[in-house]
């Protein structure tokens, strides 16, 4: 079973490309000249959210090296503990919402001291399936597609990964 999975996997991107190229020839597309158009479309759009990406990850950058996660730990782990919610975890699901990468650099530190058959390890691998890069997110895309009005889409991002994290600490207790 495992080999089969590995060959539909070996083979699926190219499936997917000749379908495509085999579907713009039968409907008669320049499907050249609509792939370099397309990426030209993106090359701006990269260009265009540069400038937001590099302030996102310097912001997460000084605050992981300023000590402020580990501040921030201390100050929420009463809380924290009192819910059910490991104080480890809060300086992940605060740098989650920002940024991916530096999300599994922490994912990598919290592996590294609790083990990832931990109660905190187990939480942390849900966590990161079920949550959003909210801020990464929401900047990109919205300044792609010049999204001004995001009040709603906050709200809601905010509350879904909140919910996030309480299944991640249900599942993982569930498991344990």
């Amino acid at each position: 079973m495992a080999s089969v999975l590995s060959n539909i996997s070996n083979i699926i991107i190219p499936v997917i490309i000749f379908y495509i190229i085999a579907y713009g020839v039968m409907s008669k597309t320049n499907v050249y000249e609509d792939f370099v158009k397309g990426a030209k479309d993106g090359l701006k759009t990269v260009v265009g959210i540069m400038p937001t990406l590099v302030a996102l990850m310097t912001a997460v950058g000084v605050l992981r090296a300023s000590g402020f996660l580990s501040f921030l730990e201390g100050l929420v782990s009463p809380l924290s503990n009192k819910i059910g919610f490991p104080a480890e975890l809060v300086p992940l699901a605060f740098i989650k919402m920002f940024s991916s990468s530096a999300a599994t650099g922490l994912v990598l530190d919290i592996f590294k001291n609790y083990g990832t058959d931990s109660l905190v390890g187990l939480i942390t691998s849900i966590m990161m399936s079920c949550t959003e890069t909210i801020f990464y997110t929401m900047s990109v895309y919205f300044l792609a597609a010049k999204v001004t009005k995001t009040k709603y889409t906050l709200t809601g991002a905010l509350l879904s990964t909140i919910a996030g994290i309480a299944a991640s600490v249900v599942l993982a207790g569930m498991m344990k």
